[in-house]
């Protein structure tokens, strides 16, 4: 039986620091520590973390660090890292830090070293990307591929489309992909919509290759492509991402074109393993493995670097400071770039599917509350949709602003004025306006409640050189390492995702329901019962 971390000594110091610093307040704790700023501000590979406009001192971090020691943190990464089974519901180890390991590297899964074979598949990978990008690999008809499709959900597509469109400057002119995900047949129909079958090239992404999702989109684009070309053109058209060989065979698809990975590799840290063949034929072989090595850099951080200055660790401790000392249920990741646009998506699957959990691992309930609400837009769109909420509203919601020092793309001064807005909003949320600030000004009486901010809205500051490959895998592993982090503190299972089978089960049933010739005997609750009544009366 595992002691629950709310019953050590460390919780408790915890919530005690709370209700003393009830009345933290960040205008004050700067005029106090002129060494602030440069104390909570940390280095991991490329990336500089400002975490002083967090609401936490010294006492509150010490505290912080404490507790990840009380639960094991530092003995549970090197549990990670050295292939113990720890997603324990599936009997697993939990070993995508194997996916960029350097070829010297040696791990051990199951008494075998997985980097040999990993290097194995990498490099059929890259055999494979640049016969599509030198225009060997051709079509039924003879043609070059011009369009890749990625058919997937989950990790299988956020992590490749997130990536592609991070990346969009490192992409092969000429060379375009597209992500179906969506059983909602308009995903399909409108990237089919745009693409010329002769030189269309679908890569199915399913480890089981039985995925609801993914295989009625796949044999929906499989029969687009036989409608055009025939049955001879399957194998010349799709190729696979998968363990499943007989499936893939009976598809259509010659098992020398799947490319496999392995059951150590959640599908929410999967793109930097076979599921991102994709991104590798957009950004070619070269550039992936920078965003490989950029991967790594942030995994030695990790697994090297002593708690109190291991930014993953502390960007999680906080999390966990906001979550459960002080009630903040939401979070917000607000990437000042463009290009990085679906990276709150990806983001918002990584943690809330990891540690969305109410059951620690030996089976018992959890006591605290667990996995925030993770969400966000780019700057600087969103200061004119939800910002308001984040400067004035009644919720606090702590947020990471990340930024580049150097642009992709510069137009006259706009990159200027981008990072700018990063740098003035992260000192508007954290210091506010006071009211006799606002009078000052010359606001008239009746309208100072209304123009006054209140502060203390806390924030990190992530900022890179340059968002390249190498800067996009350190900014992804900073984020795997974080969840990592905080499911060790909850004590829950961070790889596993049974809470999504349910509704699957379940829509297995509706289905069935829903399209019977026959009428069926509905046992469903009335409210369901009446949805699928509706739906068979239609017309």
């Amino acid at each position: 039986m595992v002691t629950p971390i709310n019953s050590t000594l460390e919780w408790a110091r915890l919530q005690q620091l709370a209700v003393e610093h009830q009345d933290f307040d960040l205008r004050a704790a700067f005029a106090a520590n002129g060494k602030r700023a440069e104390e909570l501000t940390f280095r991991a590979g490329d990336l500089i973390v400002d975490l002083s406009k967090h609401l936490v001192d010294t006492e509150i971090v010490k505290g912080l660090v404490g507790l990840a020691e009380s639960a094991g943190l530092r003995s549970r990464i090197d549990s990670m890292f050295g292939g113990e089974h720890l997603n324990v519901t599936e009997d697993r180890a939990v070993m995508h830090v194997a996916l960029r390991a350097d070829e010297e590297d040696h791990l051990v899964v199951d008494g075998r070293d997985p980097v040999p074979e990993v290097q194995g598949v990498v490099e059929r990978m890259e055999e494979f990307s640049a016969r599509v990008r030198n225009q060997e690999w051709l079509g039924h008809t003879g043609r070059p591929v011009t369009d890749v499709v990625n058919i997937g959900i989950g990790g299988s597509d956020l992590g490749p489309a997130m990536a592609y469109r991070a990346l969009r400057p490192c992409v092969k002119p000429g060379l375009r992909a597209h992500f179906v995900s969506n059983i909602d047949p308009a995903d399909l129909f409108s990237v089919v919509a745009t693409v010329d079958p002769e030189s269309t090239l679908f890569i199915v992404s399913s480890k089981s290759f039985t995925t609801l999702e993914t295989l009625t989109n796949a044999r929906s684009a499989r029969d687009w492509l036989v409608d055009k070309l025939g049955e001879q053109a399957v194998s010349s058209h799709f190729v696979a991402i998968s363990t499943n060989e007989d499936e893939v065979a009976a598809f259509g698809i010659d098992p020398d074109n799947m490319f496999g990975f392995w059951d150590w590799v959640g599908g929410r840290y999967s793109m930097d393993s076979a599921i991102g063949l994709s991104l590798m034929i957009s950004i070619g072989p070269e550039r992936f493995r920078e965003m490989l090595s950029g991967f790594r850099t942030i995994d030695l951080h990790f697994r090297t670097t002593p708690i109190e200055r291991n930014v993953p660790a502390l960007l999680g401790l906080i999390g966990i400071w906001y979550r459960n000392f002080l009630g903040l249920d939401t979070y917000a990741v607000l990437p000042y770039s463009n290009d990085l646009a679906r990276f709150p998506a990806y983001l918002q699957q990584l943690d809330m599917e990891s540690n969305g959990k109410r059951t620690r691992i030996d089976g018992s309930p959890v006591e605290v509350d667990t996995g925030p609400i993770v969400w966000g837009e780019p700057g600087t769109n969103g200061q004119h949709a939800f910002f308001q909420l984040l400067h004035q509203g009644t919720t606090v919601v702590p947020a990471d602003l990340i930024g580049f020092v150097e642009p992709i793309d510069d137009i006259g001064d706009q990159h200027v004025l981008l990072l700018g807005n990063l740098i003035a909003q992260a000192e508007a949320l954290g210091f506010g306006r006071t009211s006799d600030e606002v009078a000052a000004s010359g606001v008239p009486p009746e309208l100072v409640a209304h123009r006054t901010f209140p502060g203390n809205r806390p924030t990190s500051v992530l900022l890179a050189p340059k968002l390249t490959p190498s800067v996009l895998g350190q900014l992804i592993a900073l984020y795997e390492h974080k969840v990592f982090t905080q499911g060790t503190i909850w004590q829950i299972n961070s790889f596993d995702q049974w809470g999504v089978e349910l509704g699957k089960q379940l829509a297995t049933k509706v289905i069935d329901e829903l399209s019977s010739a026959s009428e069926p005997e509905l046992e469903h609750d009335a409210s369901t019962n009446t949805l699928i009544e509706t739906y068979r009366r239609r017309g």
